[in-house]
C-alpha cells in the first residue's frame, strides 16, 4: 500500500457543502472519515456523493447499544458499501457478535462488500488520569486498551481502533491480520489539539498501524494541499531508507 493510501481525512464539517468542497480541494486523498456530525446533518447522501468519486469511505458513528439494536444500525449501515464501520468494545460481547453478523447479512442483502468492522478501544482524548479518575478503570491505560482491542478479536472483529501509543503492543499481541487504525496522529509541525497520545505519522506506521486518521493538521493547514503533500512526504521516507 503507497503511503498516501494508509491516510484517511476526516471529513469534519457541518453540512453536504462543506464536505464537497474538501474533497474537491483535495483531489489526491483516497480515503475520506465520516462521522456523527456530518453523517447526522446530510444522512447517507454523503455517503453516494463519495461513492460517485470512487473514494474509499469510513464511516465512523461508535455504534454503542443494546445487542438488538446495534445489531440493527450495523445491518443499516453495511447496505452503503462503506469501506469500515466503528462500534464501541464497551458495548459488550454480545452486541460484538451480533454487530458482526449483521454487517453479513446487511451487505449481502445489497449486494456489496462487507465494511470490516472494527472497535473502540478507547477515544484518543482519554487521557491516563481521566481513565482512572472520571471512569473509574482500575487497569493501566495500555493494559485497558489491549484488553478492549482481544475482546473485539476473540468477538469477531477486524480490527480496532486505537492511539498510536498503544499501537505496538496490540501489534504485537493481535497479530499481522488484526487492522489497526490510529486517529491522534500529528506532524511535529502541528497543534496536538486535544489529542492526548499522540505520534508522529512515520513512528504510528512503524509501531504498526494499517491507517491513520489526520485531520486538523490537514483540513486546517493554511494551504491543505501542502501540508497533505508534506504528511504523505515524510511518510514514504523511513521506506526509502
Amino acid at each position: 500500500m503507497n503511503p498516501e493510501q494508509r491516510i484517511i481525512v476526516p471529513l469534519d464539517v457541518p453540512d453536504i457543502a462543506s464536505a464537497i468542497a474538501l474533497v474537491e480541494r483535495l483531489p489526491q486523498v483516497t480515503f475520506w472519515k465520516v462521522g456523527l456530525e456530518l453523517f447526522t446533518s446530510t444522512g447517507p447522501s454523503i455517503l453516494e456523493i463519495l461513492k460517485s468519486r470512487q473514494k474509499q469511505i469510513f464511516l465512523d458513528l461508535k455504534f454503542h447499544d443494546i445487542p438488538n439494536t446495534v445489531a440493527g444500525a450495523c445491518q443499516a449501515a453495511a447496505r452503503y458499501g462503506v469501506d469500515l464501520l466503528t462500534i464501541h468494545s464497551t458495548a459488550g460481547k454480545d452486541a460484538l457478535k451480533a454487530a458482526t453478523e449483521a454487517v453479513q447479512t446487511g451487505a449481502a442483502q445489497a449486494g456489496v462488500k462487507p465494511p470490516k468492522l472494527i472497535a473502540i478501544t478507547l477515544l484518543t482524548s482519554i487521557s491516563a488520569r481521566q481513565l482512572a479518575f472520571d471512569l473509574k478503570i482500575p487497569l493501566e491505560l495500555p493494559e485497558y486498551a489491549l484488553s478492549m482491542a482481544l475482546l473485539a478479536q476473540e468477538t469477531g472483529l477486524d480490527g480496532a481502533v486505537c492511539s498510536p501509543q498503544e499501537v505496538a503492543q496490540l501489534r504485537q499481541t493481535c497479530g499481522n491480520d488484526f487492522l489497526l487504525v490510529c486517529p491522534g496522529v500529528r506532524p511535529t509541525w502541528a497543534d496536538k489539539g486535544d489529542q492526548k497520545r499522540s505520534l508522529t505519522p512515520s513512528q504510528a506506521i512503524q509501531s504498526g498501524a494499517d491507517y491513520l486518521v489526520i485531520g486538523r493538521p490537514i483540513t486546517s493547514a493554511a494551504e491543505p494541499e501542502l501540508a497533505w503533500k508534506r504528511i504523505c512526504e515524510e511518510l514514504a521516507l523511513p521506506q526509502a531508507q
